[in-house]
């Protein structure tokens, strides 16, 4: 059963919804363009604001609907939940209808946490509006927020497959987004609102 709730999880995860909404809004192939992700911020970027609003919230409710399939298909146990989290941003990272290339996990991964352990997820959100906020990097607001859902949902005494299953899409996140950690650490990495080109200010 925990191998068909993470199958039929990582099946929901990979239906590639910003490449659909960028085709939708006239992008022939959003992973041409920009940073060639196919996740909200580089559909914001490329697309527009709308496209990119609707991509984020796809993604999110894509996230939430492949934990809430897993846990039906596997009784809704806690530990079909936290694969079905984990396989669910698997999914979107490596989609099966994209060749195995995808998103970096972020809004699909807060989705699936939403439905995993919601009130750790919904503790850690602030963490990732600050650093937006402040810094303008979305990329460090999305790796410090989901860092830190693992040990909020231990510290509210989630179930142990729960907080593995939080720790396990973390680590995703953070693997997928090597490429922006070595450019933050460069200086290099792009803020939001920053047009294509622009450097990033002297610190």
């Amino acid at each position: 059963m925990i191998v068909l709730a993470a199958s039929a999880a990582y099946v929901v995860g990979a239906v590639p919804v910003g490449y659909l909404v960028a085709r939708l809004f006239g992008v022939s192939d959003i992973r041409r363009r920009g940073s060639g992700n196919i996740g909200a911020t580089n559909v914001l970027r490329t697309a527009g604001r709308l496209p990119g609003v609707v991509t984020l919230l796809g993604d999110v409710a894509k996230g939430w609907i492949a934990v809430a399939v897993a846990g039906w298909v596997g009784g809704n146990t806690a530990g079909a939940l936290a694969v079905g989290a984990v396989a669910a941003v698997a999914g979107n990272c490596w989609s099966i209808f994209l060749g195995f290339r995808g998103g970096k996990g972020v809004a699909t991964g807060l989705g699936a946490l939403l439905r995993l352990v919601p009130l750790a997820t919904l503790a850690t959100l602030p963490v990732f509006l600050v650093v937006v906020l402040t810094t303008r990097f979305v990329s460090l607001g999305s790796l410090l927020g989901a860092a830190c859902v693992p040990f909020g949902a231990l510290a509210l005494g989630a179930p142990r497959s729960a907080v593995f299953g939080a720790l396990g899409v973390a680590i995703i996140v953070v693997l997928r987004h090597h490429e922006n950690i070595a450019r933050l650490r460069a200086g290099t990495e792009r803020r939001l609102g920053e047009r294509r080109g622009a450097q990033a200010p002297s610190p």
